[in-house]
C-alpha cells in the first residue's frame, strides 16, 4: 500500500510537471509519468526491504535462503495436514491435531521473525520431512480395505514413530522459544525486585 500510494503520487506529479511546466505533449507526459511511477515504486520497494532486513538482523542472502526454506516448508505442512486429517482414527485424532498445531506454530513464528529459523533447523531439515513421509504412508496403508499381519505391524510401528516425532517437534518449539523464556524470567526478576523495593520505600514512609 505504501509503495502503491507513493508511486501513484509520483506518477501524477510527474505528469503535471511534464505537461504544464515543461510543456510536453499529452503522450510524452504520460510516458514520463509511467516511467517515473515505476522507478519510484521499485526504489521504495528496495528501501523498505533494506530497512526490514536491517531491523531483523539478516543479510539479503540469508533472508532469501530462509524464505526459500519457508516456501518448501509451507508445501510440506500442507501435505502433512492433508495426510493426518485423512486418518480416520478417533484414538489418533487428538495426537494429530496437536502435531499439526505445533508444526504450524513453528512455521508462523519463523514467518513472523525469520531469524528464528536458525533455532529450528532440526525441524526444517529433518523432523518435518520425516513426519510428512510417515504420515502419507500411514494414511495410504490405513485406507486399504485388506490388511495382513505384516501390514498391521508396520502401521503400529509407524503410528508409534509419528507419536514420538510429535513430541520431538514440541521440543523444537521449546528450543525456538528458549530465549524468550530466559528473557521473561529476567524481566520477572527485575519486576519483582522493583515491587519489593517499592514496598520497602512505602513501609519507610508509613513509619
Amino acid at each position: 500500500m505504501l509503495r502503491g500510494t507513493v508511486a501513484f503520487i509520483a506518477t501524477v506529479a510527474t505528469w503535471l510537471i511534464s505537461f504544464f511546466t515543461f510543456e510536453q505533449t499529452y503522450l510524452l507526459s504520460s510516458l514520463f509519468a509511467i516511467i517515473g511511477g515505476v522507478v519510484v515504486y521499485y526504489s521504495v520497494k528496495q528501501m523498505t526491504k533494506f530497512s526490514y532486513l536491517r531491523r531483523i538482523g539478516l543479510s539479503k542472502r540469508e533472508y532469501k535462503f530462509i524464505d526459500n526454506n519457508l516456501q518448501e516448508a509451507k508445501n510440506k505442512i500442507s501435505r502433512l495436514n492433508k495426510a493426518l486429517l485423512s486418518i480416520r482414527s478417533i484414538d489418533q485424532a487428538r495426537q494429530n491435531f496437536e502435531i499439526i498445531r505445533t508444526v504450524k506454530k513453528i512455521y508462523s513464528n519463523t514467518k513472523k521473525e525469520p531469524k528464528r529459523f536458525y533455532q529450528a533447523e532440526g525441524f526444517y531439515y529433518n523432523h518435518l520431512d520425516s513426519l510428512v513421509e510417515l504420515a502419507e504412508k500411514f494414511a495410504f496403508l490405513s485406507s486399504q480395505p485388506v490388511k495382513n499381519r505384516e501390514m498391521m505391524e508396520a502401521l503400529r510401528d509407524t503410528r508409534i514413530t509419528i507419536a514420538i516425532l510429535g513430541e520431538t517437534v514440541k521440543k523444537d518449539l521449546y528450543i525456538m522459544l528458549d530465549d524468550d523464556i530466559d528473557t521473561l524470567h529476567y524481566e520477572l526478576d527485575v519486576a519483582k525486585r522493583s515491587i519489593s523495593k517499592s514496598k520497602k520505600n512505602d513501609w519507610r514512609v508509613l513509619k
